[in-house]
């Protein structure tokens, strides 16, 4: 037992000094353990943060482990740390996110024909905030870069993976809500209802 605690504070030393997710199978390499057994000391980690209500609480992220501030803490932190909130998400944010998100990778144009207006603005704020990133180039014509989600997303949405993603509505589902609020899309936006042209996403 006393072995055995000796481990779980090392992942705790280690996870605090990484500041960023590690791969479970890589602290079993460091310390020279089975994977199963250093997940089990994860999960007794994560156990003993929770049953005291601590300000630290373990994250799993697609495999890999991250020690992150409790959710109901941040703006304690943040007023310590003088960091300003983020400003949120503007609608075309989250419409290129969700594209990203539910297609895994996917290009520029692609994401373009599917909301019909330029997005190099919202795709440039979502990657300089880290939601998503570049992840290659397509071998066509051009060499077009790739687009995917990124661990911050994961952790940002509490999702374990993107398969962890709610299911899509049907396209019925997503004509009635389009129907519902006066619009023929659900990515016609209101400049396209007043007659005016959007050209690009500036969010």
């Amino acid at each position: 037992m006393k072995n055995e605690n000796n481990i779980i504070a090392k992942l705790e030393a280690m996870l605090f000094a990484s500041g960023e997710p590690v791969e479970a199978a890589k602290l079993a390499e460091l310390l020279e353990l089975d994977i199963e057994n250093i997940t089990k000391m994860l999960a007794h980690l994560g156990d003993l943060y929770d049953d005291r209500n601590s300000g630290i609480c373990l994250v799993r992220i697609d495999g890999k482990y991250q020690l992150c501030t409790r959710e109901e803490y941040g703006d304690d932190v943040r007023a310590l740390l003088e960091v300003k909130k983020n400003a949120p998400l503007s609608q075309a944010a989250f419409e290129v996110l969700a594209i990203v998100a539910y297609n895994k990778t996917v290009t520029k144009s692609f994401i373009e024909q599917i909301r019909g207006v330029d997005c190099s603005g919202s795709i440039a704020n979502l990657v300089q905030k880290g939601l998503i990133e570049e992840k290659g180039r397509l071998d066509l014509p051009g060499r077009p870069l790739v687009y995917g989600t990124t661990d911050r997303f994961l952790r940002c949405f509490s999702l374990n993976s993107l398969e962890d993603l709610p299911e899509l509505p049907s396209v019925e589902e997503v004509e009635n809500i389009a129907k519902e609020n006066g619009q023929t899309s659900l990515f016609e936006s209101e400049n396209d209802k007043t007659g005016t042209t959007e050209k690009e996403d500036n969010e």
